[in-house]
């Protein structure tokens, strides 16, 4: 991120605007980095707990957790801005109908690309990263399942490649229903190839947001894939509210894995008593959070060992900086979504690429209530959709006239069309 931001300040040559120009895109992403601050101010505390013998030398066991300073507030405004690059270099560059189309094109190519080591390591045990790096990046344990193996490659975990290819598998499906009618068979093709590689990954949750939104890419019109994406949007929002509120039906959500796997049944289980842990955790500082070093976990109050493990991205975040940072961060990836069902009321011609990156953004804001699968990728989505939307809405700004050489106020709130020449 740091890289290309400094490539796109000081190599290119055309002016680069990086501020949204919605007001509240402009308030979410300012709370978003300074967050932080309040934050570290409300956690300068350490916290102390009694040291006890260790005798399990995996357990982590610490009796300090130092508090919040100015250097840790410095890092996390420079971690947050340097997160923010991607969404706002995408809202430059890939908000017009060509730039849509790359992110599609890049997102399929990366796919059909990554399934080669992906094959690979279904077939022969995940093994590219200890034979290139040297080491494996997470549990083995978990990298196995009905029977054989899911591939990791080189990512977090072996659910960050399903939910890439789930992607992947949307992304290639959006340019197989608007390809020329010379290229749709091979594309189709493609769609198949890529929804048998989901299958492989053996990844429940991945595989039903693939057999559910599918068929929405491929057949429902572009208004209604805005719709269903702002819903699944809303839902991800108020996820916490209906956790606290006990709205969500948690039993009928085991029963209904149980019926499919008992280990399914078990997984989830096991991330709901955590949530539930963590939860209680955060609401003793509900609004700014605990911030870093991990403070928001759940520990022993004797020993300090951490006894849960933070899965979903959306209790990660609201442990951290509280209802300030997750409505910052949470509204901000949906915001793109309700702009531009916004823009739907004026009956202009939604772009044919727009919608399926709406159900693809709101896909991965639905799998961040699982796991903590927030990538720069997202970030770049979220804001090429929402740069897309801020060309759609009415405005006024300034446009040269070349065949007067004056310029022209353009559109308006009020009137529509209309040009006023200065």
């Amino acid at each position: 991120n740091l890289a290309v931001l400094m490539i796109a300040l000081f190599a290119l040559k055309e002016k680069i605007r990086l501020w949204p120009q919605a007001r509240t895109a402009q308030l979410l992403t300012a709370g978003l980095i300074l967050c932080a601050i309040p934050t570290t101010l409300t956690n300068t505390d350490a916290l102390v707990f009694e040291v006890m013998p260790n005798t399990d030398p995996i357990k982590f066991i610490t009796n300090v957790i130092p508090g919040q300073s100015w250097h840790d507030l410095g890092s996390v405004l420079a971690i947050q801005l340097l997160a923010l690059v991607p969404f706002l270099l995408g809202r430059h560059f890939l908000a017009s109908e060509d730039g849509l189309r790359e992110i599609l094109l890049a997102l399929t190519v990366g796919g059909l690309v990554y399934s080669i080591p992906a094959l690979f390591e279904i077939r022969f045990s995940p093994q590219i990263n200890i034979q290139i790096y040297g080491f494996f990046q997470h549990d083995f344990a978990q990298m196995i399942r009905q029977g054989g193996y899911r591939p990791i490659v080189f990512l977090t975990h072996g659910l960050w490649v399903a939910i890439l290819m789930a992607t992947s598998l949307l992304a290639c499906a959006a340019l197989a229903r608007h390809a020329p009618p010379d290229d749709r068979f091979k594309m189709f093709l493609l769609v198949a190839y890529l929804f048998v590689l989901l299958v492989l990954c053996k990844s429940l949750a991945s595989l039903l947001y693939g057999i559910a939104f599918l068929p929405a890419v491929l057949f429902l019109p572009r208004r209604w894939q805005v719709w269903l994406a702002c819903f699944i949007g809303l839902l991800a929002v108020a996820y916490p509210m209906l956790r606290n509120g006990h709205f969500i039906p948690l039993d009928w959500i085991l029963d209904r894995a149980g019926e499919i796997s008992v280990d399914r049944q078990q997984s989830l289980g096991y991330r709901f008593n955590n949530e539930e842990q963590l939860l209680a955790r955060a609401s003793e500082k509900p609004l700014f959070g605990w911030g870093a070093w991990g403070r928001n976990l759940f520990r022993d109050p004797e020993t300090g060992m951490i006894l849960t493990v933070p899965d979903g991205r959306w209790i990660i975040i609201f442990g951290a900086f509280g209802w300030l940072g997750y409505i910052c961060e949470f509204g901000l990836l949906s915001l793109p979504l309700w702009l531009t069902l916004w823009s739907l009321r004026r009956k202009e011609t939604l772009s044919p690429w727009v919608a399926p990156l709406c159900l693809i953004l709101g896909m991965t804001m639905l799998d961040m209530l699982l796991n903590d699968t927030l990538t720069p990728v997202t970030w770049l989505i979220a804001g090429a959709i929402l740069g897309h939307a801020e060309r759609r809405m009415p405005r006024t700004v300034e446009i040269p006239d070349r065949e007067t050489n004056r310029t022209v106020l353009s559109g308006g709130r009020t009137g529509g069309g209309r040009r006023t020449v200065l």
